[in-house]
């Protein structure tokens, strides 16, 4: 039931899923995303079923191959992102805020593999709010450190005393909307969205909440070993 309540409470929220990389790391011919979990699901289409159980409505930002991706979620909103080939996360984000710059906003990376209590868990924050894992610290992954408040202090690869990794599942409420897409705009083509979430908290002070998600699976597919845990996560599910 509270579950039901947090989604009508956020039915002007909209969900951004970030799929305009070519995901090259894994070596599929296809997007990333549409890589099969099982033989039902791939890693967006689980993405999808998780979001609209929360009456979430969903835009896909989309680049390389974008009509294959289009076809799997036809029932989504789709923001091109023309640059997908030179650009990185930041300015895939901000092509689409330029839409929702009035609304709450949940982003996501779309190589997220996760369980679908982070979203009601993030939901449940009154504040911007990241999620994240404090019992693991891969070198790899973004990593955070926190303020006296419980705060993000720092988020980005190259963290010194990390306390564990952000998940790529955040949230900003509207007040910060415009000031977060100036900052996206002001990063570098090749930044990924944290460093414009680094400038906003260098401007605003505390402005996500670090949501602990520890206890609760969350995979993001970049190897062959990922993708392998993350079937085996699913099939534990």
């Amino acid at each position: 039931m509270s579950e039901v309540i947090t989604a009508h409470a956020n039915r002007k929220m909209v969900a951004i899923i970030l799929l305009a990389g070519m995901g090259s790391r894994l070596g599929r011919p296809h997007p990333k995303s549409l890589t099969p979990l099982d033989q039902s699901q791939t890693i967006l289409s689980r993405q999808l079923s998780i979001l609209k159980q929360y009456q979430l409505e969903v835009c896909c930002v989309v680049g390389f191959k974008k009509d294959l991706i289009m076809e799997a979620a036809n029932d989504c909103l789709f923001v091109y992102n023309p640059n997908y080939d030179l650009t990185n996360t930041s300015k895939s984000l901000l092509v689409a805020l330029k839409h929702f710059h009035d609304r709450d906003v949940l982003w996501l990376n779309g190589d997220v593999v996760f369980s679908p209590e982070i979203i009601g868990r993030m939901l449940q924050s009154s504040e911007s709010a990241v999620a994240v894992n404090n019992s693991r610290v891969s070198e790899e992954e973004v990593k955070y450190t926190l303020n006296d408040k419980g705060f993000i202090k720092e988020i980005s690869k190259q963290v010194s005393g990390p306390l564990g990794e952000a998940l790529g599942i955040n949230l900003i409420r509207r007040p910060f909307v415009e000031d977060f897409m100036s900052q996206l705009d002001a990063v570098e083509s090749s930044d990924y969205f944290e460093k414009g979430m680094e400038r906003l908290i260098d401007q605003q002070g505390s402005v996500f909440k670090a949501v602990d998600v520890s206890d609760l699976p969350c995979i993001e597919v970049d190897f062959e070993t990922d993708l392998v845990q993350a079937v085996e996560m699913i099939n534990r599910d």
